[in-house]
């Protein structure tokens, strides 16, 4: 298994826009291209995208963002668009994807990282505290998570 960083390997740009769209298809295609085409000359050490690879296929994804159209604007980093592909679950890949952006969040001088869902018993595993509610635009409301780095 291998970690890559879309910024620091831009080549893989557009494989990482195509498989974000497939992954969440529900999100406008629009939006993962524009956020990862600007996160590669982003200013600011967000955002971060990242593709799990196994040999030559993409098995997974994640991002580390500043907000993740939730309403609690006073907390980032924000783990988003955790993806693992079906045929590949049960093995705690998405747990590589979770630890690298941890790193990446530390190395940018953050306490904690958070994240949204409505899966309850996932994170938790992974050492992630539900700490309350968040809202989204469209009215949708999620489970809120925090670790400390």
């Amino acid at each position: 298994m291998k970690i890559i960083s879309v910024r620091k390997t831009p080549e893989f740009k557009d494989e990482a826009i195509a498989y974000f769209q497939k992954s969440w298809p529900d999100v406008l295609p629009v939006i993962y291209e524009d956020c990862i085409s600007h996160s590669l000359t982003a200013k600011n050490a967000l955002p971060q995208w990242y593709l799990l690879r196994n040999e030559d296929h993409i098995i997974g994804c994640a991002g580390l963002i500043t907000n993740d159209f939730i309403s609690r604007g006073d907390l980032y980093p924000w783990i988003n668009a955790l993806f693992i592909d079906k045929m590949h679950r049960g093995n705690a890949y998405g747990a590589l994807l979770i630890d690298y952006a941890k790193r990446d969040a530390k190395a940018a001088g953050f306490e904690y990282v958070y994240l949204c869902t409505e899966h309850i018993g996932y994170y938790e595993k992974y050492g992630f505290q539900y700490i309350g509610k968040g809202y989204h635009p469209w009215g949708g409301a999620s489970r809120i998570y925090e670790i400390e780095l």
